[in-house]
């Protein structure tokens, strides 16, 4: 039997620790701790890499969000319509930037229902924010088609969809502004919390750098109240170098994907993500790999007596859920989906073998 962690977080240090070392030192060396010369690279990588304008590293996605929010001027009881299937970080940062989220439904790609939201959209409406979820972007053509007709912002929750593109295009770069998460378990994530946001809209980035940095812009004027949430250099530094390497951890993690599409496609108790593709509208980076089971409960434990490590996310409820936020609306395909969704590991770190083991046990369970 072997023993596979949902995600071995030393293996994410330990492959690459004297790499790792040597980028510390030289930021240490330095005393470039804070709003120095790394971040400044890292944050004109990033802009590069997903081809936006501005980019700036901030403490963590959900501070990102935020500040985007406050950038744009939320006042009371402006709704922004979201999908219930993601984190809370998506509508909290709403409600810290004054607004209200007004989570709908999801559909049949288990992304935020475009349906739902034009028929959520009313006086109160002031924009929308789609999750791009586990590595793939929603139908952005009606998401921006919508907003464009009813004038709303777009504001793109992209904590989980680095490098994911729909029609060529960059999660984050669709809308007025999205932000992106490096928590350790993202494809791309530094050790301990961090972020970014990405804009082509200079205002925005304007305001938000302001917002990121006690109230200064970036010729260090102080112009306005802010707050303190600044991407360390020493994080920037080790996310400049595995941005070098990313496109190869995203090539991995679409060859698992695929394996596990082609071993685990026969059984009609599954229903699983789309498969990669290379000419389709959507180039999915695969952050997670999720789907839909019968018996998902027992699936999990035989798994788990196997030695494999699953992961039900967000405590098994979609944001609509938790009552206690104020919530009651009833939302029955996330209700549905949090029934029956399971995560198995798909880190680039896999061996082969331990992928076929894992699509072994799966199959074994339904086919015994």
């Amino acid at each position: 039997m072997k023993n596979i962690p949902f995600c071995d977080y030393k293996k994410l240090y330990l492959n690459h620790r004297e790499n790792y070392l040597k980028i510390i030192d030289e930021v240490a060396s330095n005393g470039g701790f804070i709003m120095q010369q790394a971040k400044k690279d890292f944050e004109e990588e990033l802009s590069e890499f997903t081809g936006c304008n501005h980019a700036i590293g901030v403490g963590n996605c959900t501070d990102g969000l935020e500040i985007i929010w406050q950038s744009i001027g939320l006042r009371p009881g402006d709704e922004i319509i979201c999908s219930s299937h993601t984190f809370i970080a998506t509508a909290s940062s709403i409600v810290m930037a004054g607004g209200v989220p007004k989570p709908v439904d999801i559909g049949d790609d288990n992304l935020i229902c475009t349906e739902a939201i034009s028929d959520a959209i009313n006086s109160r409406t002031v924009g929308i924010m789609p999750t791009q979820l586990n590595g793939r972007i929603c139908d952005m053509d009606t998401i921006i088609n919508l907003a464009n007709k009813h004038k709303l912002f777009v504001v793109e929750d992209a904590a989980q969809a680095l490098g994911a593109r729909y029609k060529g295009k960059h999660a984050g770069t669709f809308g007025i502004a999205g932000a992106i998460s490096f928590y350790p378990a993202k494809v791309m994530g530094c050790f301990g919390d961090g972020g970014a946001l990405i804009t082509n809209n200079y205002d925005i980035f304007n305001r938000s750098h302001q917002l990121h940095d006690q109230g200064r812009d970036v010729n260090g004027e102080l112009k306005s109240w802010g707050r303190n949430s600044r991407l360390d250099n020493i994080q920037a530094a080790i996310l400049s170098y595995q941005l070098q390497k990313y496109p190869a951890v995203i090539q991995r993690r679409r060859e698992i994907a695929s394996y596990y599409h082609k071993r685990l496609s026969p059984l009609n108790e599954l229903k699983l993500p789309p498969p990669p593709l290379e000419n389709a509208d959507n180039f999915d980076i695969f952050q997670n790999y999720e789907f839909m089971a019968d018996k998902r409960d027992e699936l999990k434990k035989h798994l788990e007596e196997n030695g494999i490590k699953t992961l039900i996310q967000w405590n098994g409820k979609g944001i609509h859920q938790w009552e206690s936020l104020g919530f009651t609306v009833k939302l029955p395909k996330v209700e549905a989906f949090f029934k029956k969704c399971i995560m198995i590991p798909i880190w680039d770190y896999l061996k082969d073998e331990e992928i076929s083991y894992i699509a072994d046990k799966v199959i074994s369970f339904y086919r015994k």
